[in-house]
């Protein structure tokens, strides 16, 4: 009587562990073995971290195993189990392996390939290709487009983090880890009295030194001693949470009506202004999107107000980038033009509107928008088109973990009404909804696609920018995903022809685009891919866009190249991540090396410090 070894693993997450009934129905191409309880007596199966081994016994040989299906049936009250994968020791002495990675909640069953990826055009029995299909009409169930507010990129169907499918909410550990990290924060930056000095005028600009009482390392202490000076302000732009806005400025817009005589204290080198843009050497950042967006209102008390600045900048003979021209509004006669030459408090606080204009933009346009959002549109677009089997699923899901709960605890508790937005943020109140709707408007593909985006800015130039090192790293980490991404790529389709057949990345591309994106025309999101190039470019923006744009404007916990759950189980991908991983290393080495003395060190986008996935 043919016998076969199955080992199964339970998750190491808290509760991860049952008591339930587990069954197990192993599938062969020639039969199925019998319904078998997997009980050892005296022993408590399946606790959390548990690697526990079953011999499941057959009359007969059931040929190649096709799948494995597992049930949990109710015992005692339900009890929820996580399965990480099963492996399946054949009479013959062959190990097959078989990825799960799923929660099997309350009375409920799961099927089981075996972890090769498989393209649809390759799976030729119609057993596999009809297990294929109901996966995916089952997802399309559960994962359903919804429009959160008009004009944003479409999310989840979820109001709450508790309706969501249980395979994309928050662990225990990750829920708990969210909980104290929110409150360390409350307390590190003393958000009651912060909030409290903002109620009332501060008497000082000493006051801001207040917000550095529990920040203590060299960076705070060197941003505290410097942030009013003109370099400091002009550095954030390069390498601040939010340098993406800064761009060359060839002509002057009419709107900023900046002259030679205004700003040539400010110029060294004997050239005028004209001249200077000729040169490459004056940069320009413009606030426009703020124009017309209300501010908040939600508290009578507490006054706030938007400005949508301009700012000139220069980059000087020791290329340090400095503010030589800051006008706070659009309109020119309503808005006078500050210079480095005013007052000094006129001058400070001119370039500290500009500095509030930057968060504005950077919280709710660079970070929730082009981080969160995008990664959840390209998540419900993956799991909806794309099969547990298909390699780009496995390639993708390492980078989508916890984004689709992290974006609903913010629908649900952060960015909706009566939400901590409307509570400390000057666009609260409704004005960060108008922002995203503007932001919309000018969002396309080629937007996220990192050297594209630093192309259309004119700020590819190392010799021009030198310490431009957002750009410097970037252009690294996109190359090392870019490359890791081409392999990948290259095991599984090989030529342009494999990709125009593979009905399912078509689907998943178009649905970014139509549903996600909700078809704008002016997004330009490709609804089809033609050529392996277009592939690979496409899958590294969202790779990149969920990790390493994320990192630079925020952070997060599983790091860049770590993949501890294996849903790739072939050695050539293996040898692919490894060779990936290497490179993230090298990178890293030489940033750290660079940083080295520097009082301003940039490490944002180390890859020892970028997170997988948007997840905070």
């Amino acid at each position: 009587m043919p016998s076969y070894t199955v080992t199964i693993a339970t998750g190491n997450q808290w509760f991860a562990g049952t008591d339930d009934y587990i069954y197990i129905t192993l599938v062969g191409t020639d039969k199925c073995s019998e319904r078998t309880l997997l009980d050892k007596p005296l022993y408590n199966d399946f606790e959390r971290g548990a690697i526990d081994s079953y011999d499941v016994r057959t009359s007969e040989n059931l040929g190649d195993i096709v799948f494995v299906k597992l049930e949990k049936k109710k015992y005692w009250v339900h009890d929820d189990w996580y399965c990480r994968y099963i492996t399946v020791k054949t009479p013959s002495g062959d190990y097959l392996e078989f990825p799960c990675f799923r929660w099997l909640v309350g009375d409920s069953e799961v099927v089981v390939r075996d972890g090769r990826a498989f393209l649809p055009q390759d799976d030729k029995t119609s057993l596999v290709k009809q297990h294929r299909q109901k996966e995916l009409q089952t997802r399309r169930k559960i994962y359903k487009w919804k429009e959160w507010q008009p004009g944003f990129p479409m999310s989840i169907d979820a109001n709450k983090h508790r309706e969501l499918p249980r395979d994309i909410q928050f662990d225990s550990e990750k829920g708990m880890d969210f909980l104290l990290n929110y409150s360390k924060a409350i307390e590190n930056l003393c958000v009651n009295q912060f909030m409290h000095m903002f109620q009332s005028s501060w008497s000082d600009f000493g006051d801001f030194e207040k917000i550095f009482v529990r920040i203590k390392n060299t960076i705070s202490e060197y941003v505290m001693e410097h942030w009013k000076e003109d370099f400091m302000f002009g550095y954030q732009f390069l390498n601040g949470c939010n340098p993406v806005l800064i761009r060359k400025c060839h002509k002057l817009p009419d709107k900023f009506p900046v002259t030679n005589e205004m700003v040539s204290v400010s110029l060294e080198r004997e050239l005028t202004l004209e001249q200077e843009m000729e040169a490459g050497n004056i940069y320009i950042v413009d606030f426009e999107l703020l124009d017309g967006i209300s501010a908040n209102k939600t508290d009578p008390c507490t006054l706030q107000y938007l400005a949508a600045p301009i700012c000139l900048l220069y980059k000087n003979n020791q290329k340090k980038i400095m503010p030589i021209a800051i006008q706070l509004g659009q309109d020119p006669k309503e808005n006078p033009i500050f210079l480095p030459t005013d007052s000094q408090y006129d001058w400070l606080l001119a370039k500290i509107w500009v500095r509030s204009s930057d968060f504005q933009i950077h919280q709710t346009v660079t970070h929730l928008l082009k981080t969160h959002l995008m990664t959840e549109v390209f998540g419900i677009a993956m799991f909806r088109q794309l099969p547990a089997v298909h390699p780009v699923y496995k390639l993708l899901i390492p980078h989508i973990r916890f984004t689709i709960a992290i974006n609903t605890k913010a629908r649900e508790q952060l960015i909706c009404e009566c939400g901590i937005f409307d509570k400390a943020n000057a666009t609260g109140g409704g004005g960060h909804v108008q922002l995203v709707q503007k932001a919309m408007k000018t969002l396309t593909y080629k937007s996220l696609c990192f050297p594209e985006m630093i192309k259309s800015r004119d700020l590819e130039s190392v010799e021009e920018l030198p310490t431009y090192f957002y750009r410097d790293d970037g252009y690294k980490v996109w190359e090392a995903t870019k490359n890791f991404v081409a392999d990948v790529v290259s095991i599984y389709y090989g030529c342009d022809e494999r990709v125009q057949e593979d009905e399912e990345i078509q689907a998943f591309i178009k649905d970014v685009c139509s549903f996600g994106m909700q078809d704008f025309d002016h997004c330009e999101f490709p609804k089809s891919v033609k050529t392996c190039e277009e592939l690979i470019e496409y899958l590294t923006v969202v790779v990149f866009t969920a990790s390493s744009q994320h990192a630079a404007v925020n952070f997060g916990q599983l790091y860049l190249g770590m993949y501890p759950d294996e849903h790739f189980i072939e050695k050539p991908v293996k040898q692919a991540m490894e060779k990936f991983r290497k490179e993230l290393t090298e990178i890293s080495s030489f940033i750290k090396k660079r940083n080295e003395g520097k009082k301003l060190p940039y490490a944002y986008l180390s890859p020892d410090k970028i997170p997988n996935s948007v997840a905070v």
